[in-house]
């Protein structure tokens, strides 16, 4: 769970400090966004590959390499002189969690029975989503007392702190012989049904998530200081968010996935409509973090059940595709903010989300005629 902290916060971290990292280093607002398309576009053409390649190697090896790899990324990036070097030490980042994502899960979930599996993905996920209520805002209210290096730093002591727990207490295994190797029920058509609609739904978020802080300040007029609080708001949305739809999950999962897109449309699209009106900003950014938590971790639980194959690669194979939105997202985002304005960002990420719920309607559809016939 630490880890997953660590490794979300190590993600999103540049979207609250853009203005001081774009300062710092002197580049274009623009510029430093795409240390989060980068980023997702590693995460996206590697996450498969490198999952394939290390199919053999038991998870707490494996485990343990990509937490010294985050270690010495953050370190990298927190010294990086340059726009550049901060770039390649991104990368390195996105390699090691192309691939913790996807290990993370069998391991986590093979130790307890099927039955609260989904509750086990929920576990992880209220700790990822911690990195939105914590340590994004504490790393953003930090760099700006600071210097924006020192909470990339701090990344650095928390990946050692859980890297040297996992090498400790993790016991070492196959593999293919861990209770979650295998989907539950595998499903061809379900399993692409939910990797288009997790990359529509993570191209909607980030298009607007990316320049969340622009919009916040120059559409909804709040201060910098209010911006910093409106941050733990969004996140404590995705913390309540992941925490009950993880309650519910084993219950019903796929109605939890399209429950999570269609509140993430809603967000979207009102905060857009209204978000010069500081109250209707506030209501449709909790609406929009509430849901961000759930739509990823509602398909990793997904990957479990109707993975065709082997999970860690179901699970490699959503994280590429979700990251492959994130970057999608992060730079349709800034083609708007460039050809528009920031406003525009959120009507375009709404509407990509809307596609992710038209996509889970006609797989159930189609579901649904196939079990009749």
């Amino acid at each position: 769970m630490l880890a997953a902290f660590t490794f979300n916060t190590a993600e999103n971290l540049p979207v609250g400090l853009l203005e001081l990292i774009s300062h710092g280093l002197r580049v274009s607002v623009p510029a430093v966004g795409l240390l989060v398309t980068g980023y997702g576009v590693t995460v996206a053409v590697s996450s498969v590959p490198i999952a394939h390649v290390v199919r053999t190697v038991p998870r707490r090896h494996v485990l343990t390499a990509l937490l010294a790899a985050l270690a010495v990324s953050s370190l990298v990036a927190a010294l990086a002189p340059t726009y550049w070097l901060l770039l390649g030490a991104r990368l390195l980042t996105a390699l090691a969690q192309a691939l913790f994502w996807a290990v993370m899960g069998p391991v986590a979930v093979g130790l307890f029975p099927p039955r609260v599996r989904g509750r086990v993905v929920g576990a992880l996920s209220v700790a990822g989503s911690l990195a939105l209520v914590l340590g994004v805002p504490a790393g953003t209210w930090l760099g700006r007392r600071t210097a924006w290096q020192v909470p990339v730093a701090a990344l650095a002591a928390l990946a050692a702190v859980s890297l040297v727990t996992v090498a400790t207490l993790l016991p070492t295994s196959r593999p293919e012989e861990e209770p979650a190797a295998y989907g539950t029920g595998p499903d061809v058509r379900r399993f692409a049904t939910v990797l288009t609609a997790g990359a529509l739904s993570a191209t909607g978020a980030f298009a607007g998530f990316t320049y969340i802080a622009k919009f916040l300040g120059d559409v909804g007029g709040f201060s910098p200081g209010t911006v910093g609080l409106l941050f733990v708001v969004f996140g404590l949305a995705c913390l309540a968010g992941v925490s009950i739809t993880g309650a519910l999950l084993d219950r019903f999962p796929r109605s939890a996935l399209s429950a999570a897109v269609a509140t993430q449309a809603v967000g979207l699209t009102g905060l857009y409509a209204t978000g010069d009106r500081p109250v209707a900003a506030v209501v449709f950014l909790v609406l929009m973090g509430g849901a961000l938590g759930p739509v990823f971790m509602t398909t990793q639980n997904e990957m479990l059940h109707c993975a065709p194959g082997r999970t860690d690669l179901a699970l490699a194979a959503n994280s590429g595709a979700y990251n492959a939105g994130i970057a999608a997202g992060a730079a349709l985002g800034g083609l708007v903010l460039a050809l528009a304005d920031v406003r525009a960002a959120f009507l375009a990420g709404g509407l990509m989300t809307c596609a992710a719920g038209a996509v889970l309607l006609v797989g159930r559809l189609l579901s649904s005629d196939a079990s009749r016939a």
